[in-house]
């Protein structure tokens, strides 16, 4: 349909459907009041209660806590019958959707309000029927403003009109959002949309902490008892009853089971036809002998009580009868609380649960449920598998990740040709300017919650699963000397008291390691006893990053407790018997740190003698390996490479060496060409080194890396106030909140946690303690600069 037809079809509809309509025509003002862009969504909202509701509620809040510089926020909220809310502040317009004629004056208000500058619209055909359905279809056509929809429903296999339909609503949007894969290649093969019209966002999950099952159990009175669940709005198409019928099956075998049903019933269906849904199942309970394990949670669940429910169920059941439902809200939050899923055949579990994450069954098959959940019960490793799987499956669709995903696409739809790209839709209209979207990641508050959890009497474990430390791993004087430094930053930044009790355990867990010529070894197992480890591998960097913790602590004499900084000059003292026999780069490196920071108050010959030997050393090495197109110490970049310029920087500010500051920064000019791109930072990948004359590998990040570099980039801006090393950092630090090629955040702000790496599709999950600990001393680094753009 080419655009005269559309306006020829448009203004007789108009006309028929409001013939007393007259559009007003207000001309934008030549100058503009500079602010951040507002997005407009019109959507259902709470307290309507309704999954598009919490989803778009959800949403604007995921929103707001990642940009919350970058965005106004506002809601045009629907009302699907008659009924009015009150609603929270960020509503800005109701619409009747019964009424025809009230489209056509909001589009009105929409165009000449000109604090709006995006539309963004979620659409069920359940929300516009009857004379709504024009008339929202000409509601989109009249916007000036660019529009961007959300199709929670892609029924395939259209017939004409439904094709014809869902085509003009795409001709009326600048983009389509869907949430999977299979709706994308609907919209393409079955309505012959444009597929670079079409955006794939998953629907957004929760970050949960994981709670104990146990310990939830107790809590709501379900010790001993193996929970099966299911949760939403109650319908029909629930298909509830299938799991009713299989249940005796399933007792047989397993007597423990109980059943919850979670969830008032829907409030149409109450309209309609009142409890006569809910009543029947209640009736077949009594007459299967169910009333001891069924229990129906007949209540509209907050949040934090819906999440508890789900990270205590065993299983969760998803018994859909309708092949047609595109997507469940319900089914990601259970996915994202780590439950082994046994579902019904909709698209969205074809596309996320395979045989390695959950099981699929046919549509009302109750004997195939039954068989489903005595087989996960029979089997812990299975459901220990499903489940793990599963989080990694749906943590990219955290509502932190999908924040990102949705501003990304704003932002593309905010670039000038959509502006005028608009005159198409409504040619009467001015064309509305709007400036590029600058996305400003929003800092989330400091939560040492996982580094405490990971943190016994003894000292700190190395790693976790998840977000459960995993015991089994030991410990480590690397983490530990980590923990000594950031902790000791925190303490510097807040004062906060407890962190006195941590800095003590760090301390003497290095001290436990210190060997009676002064060297430490590194590794200790769950009951405190060396490991062979410490034959194996080599311990020269693991020395190095003590004796760098002990200088970082002692530097605050002063701030500390006289006898935690008393405690650590004697270990240090000893370490330095052996620091003379150094010749690993980077632990020399961490010691002319340790060494610098330790001579910062009370300037000792014998520590700047140490670092003028170990300097020394590292220019040589420079030398030897330099040339014009690799400025680097050895034939390789691998691991931890910003340390050795910083170290250099160190030197130079501890000696005064102008060989240092040389070295410093060129070798650290060579790096940063090596590690940024116009897109950010991209550190050395863990799984092959970078070798002079060779491609660097692609994937294979660590936080490590990052915070290592971020360290080198504040010490080196405070040394020559360069606003170029200011940048970069501010740049770097976004890679922990999503600026990276998947799109992710990488720091948990739910736990306190941060993944242990960024591989080529997905991020490790597993949150220990180098990868939290690296997160902590970069934001915390970020913290010194005052930063007024990531803030």
């Amino acid at each position: 349909m080419n655009n005269e037809i559309v306006f020829d079809v448009q203004e007789e509809l108009i006309s028929t459907l409001f013939p007393t309509f007259t559009p007003k025509i207000v001309a934008e003002p030549l100058v503009r009041k500079v602010k951040p862009p507002e997005i407009l969504f019109i959507t259902t909202y709470p307290p309507l209660e309704c999954g598009i509701a919490t989803y778009s509620q959800d949403l604007l809040k995921a929103l707001k806590n990642k940009y919350k510089q970058s965005f106004s926020l506002k809601v045009c909220a629907l009302e699907p019958s008659k009924t009015t809310h009150v609603y929270p502040k960020e509503v800005k317009f109701v619409l009747d959707t019964s009424n025809p004629a009230k489209y056509l004056e909001m589009a009105h208000a929409i165009n000449i309000d000109m604090n709006i500058d995006l539309v963004l619209v979620q659409h069920e055909f359940g929300l516009f029927q009857g004379k709504g359905e024009a008339a929202f279809l000409q509601f989109l056509f009249w916007l000036s403003k660019p529009a961007i929809i959300v199709f929670h429903t892609v029924l395939p296999q259209p017939d004409a009109s439904m094709r014809e339909k869902v085509q003009k609503i795409a001709n009326a949007c600048a983009a389509m959002i869907v949430m999977t894969q299979n709706a994308a290649q609907i919209l393409v093969e079955d309505y012959g949309i444009a597929a670079e019209k079409i955006e794939v966002i998953p629907h957004g999950t929760h970050l949960v902490p994981h709670l104990d099952k146990t310990l939830l159990k107790e809590k709501y009175g379900l010790s001993n008892r193996k929970i099966l669940s299911t949760f939403g709005l109650l319908s029909s198409g629930k298909g509830i009853e299938i799991t009713l019928n299989a249940l005796p099956a399933i007792i047989e075998l397993n007597p423990e089971i109980v059943f919850l049903v979670i969830g008032i019933t829907h409030p149409g269906v109450i309209k309609n036809e009142g409890e006569k849904y809910r009543n029947m199942l209640i009736a077949k309970v009594r007459t299967l002998n169910l009333c001891d394990h069924v229990i129906f949670i007949n209540r509209y669940l907050p949040l934090a009580d819906l999440l508890e429910y789900l990270q205590m169920t065993d299983i969760y059941l998803f018994t859909s009868k309708d092949p047609k439902q595109a997507v469940s809200g319900t089914f990601s939050y259970a996915m994202s609380c780590g439950c082994p899923i046994i579902s019904t055949p909709i698209p969205h579990a074809r596309e996320l649960l395979h045989e390695d994450t959950g099981i699929i069954i046919d549509f009302q098959n109750p004997d195939q449920l039954a068989a489903g959940v005595n087989r996960l019960m029979s089997d812990e490793n299975l459901c220990l598998a499903f489940r793990s799987n599963a989080l990694q499956r749906i943590v990219p669709t955290a509502w932190e990740n999908s924040a990102i995903a949705h501003a990304l696409l704003l932002q593309k739809v905010a670039g000038p040709m959509n502006c005028i790209n608009q005159l198409v839709k409504a040619p009467n209209h001015s064309p509305h300017s709007i400036e590029k979207i600058v996305l400003n990641n929003r800092i989330p508050p400091i939560n040492l919650e996982h580094i405490q959890k990971m943190t016994t009497d003894f000292g700190m474990i190395q790693f976790s699963k998840i977000n459960q430390p995993d015991l089994e791993s030991g410990y480590t004087i690397d983490d530990n000397a980590r923990a000594l430094i950031a902790l000791c930053m925190h303490f510097e930044t807040t004062g906060e008291q407890q962190d006195l009790t941590y800095l003590q355990i760090y301390l003497n867990f290095i001290q436990f390691c210190q060997q009676p010529n002064g060297d430490f070894l590194n590794y200790v197992d769950k009951d405190y006893h060396f490991t062979a480890q410490n034959s194996a591998n080599n311990l020269a960097d693991a020395n190095g990053r003590a004796i760098w913790a002990l200088g970082y602590l002692i530097s605050h004499r002063g701030l500390l407790p006289v006898a935690l900084v008393a405690q650590a000059e004697r270990i240090l003292q000893r370490a330095l018997l052996q620091v003379e026999n150094m010749h690993s780069t980077r632990a020399m490196a961490f010691v002319i740190k340790g060494l610098y920071y330790t001579n910062l108050q009370k300037k000792s010959l014998y520590h700047t003698r140490l670092i003028k030997t170990l300097a020394n050393r590292l220019v040589q090495m420079y030398r030897h390996e330099s040339e014009q197109h690799w400025q680097w110490y050895e034939g390789y970049l691998t691991y931890a490479n910003s340390i050795l310029p910083e170290a250099m920087l160190c030197a130079w500010l501890a000696t005064g060496g102008q060989v240092y500051k040389e070295t410093a920064q060129a070798s650290f000019d060579f790096l940063l060409t090596r590690t940024f791109n116009q897109t950010g930072i991209k550190v050395i990948s863990n799984q092959s080194w970078l070798f002079k004359g060779q491609e660097a590998a692609v994937y294979g990040e660590q936080p490590i890396d990052v915070a290592y570099t971020i360290f080198t980039l504040s010490k080196f801006y405070t040394a020559f106030n360069d606003e170029s090393y200011l940048q970069k950092m501010q740049s770097a630090f976004n890679w922990f909140l999503g600026n990276n090629h998947l799109h992710q955040i990488i720091y948990n702000p739910c736990t306190g946690g941060c993944y242990d790496g960024l591989e080529e599709t997905q991020v490790n999950l597993n949150q220990g303690a180098e990868s939290t600990l690296s997160y902590l001393m970069a934001r915390l680094t970020i913290d010194k600069h005052h930063n007024p753009i990531v803030k």
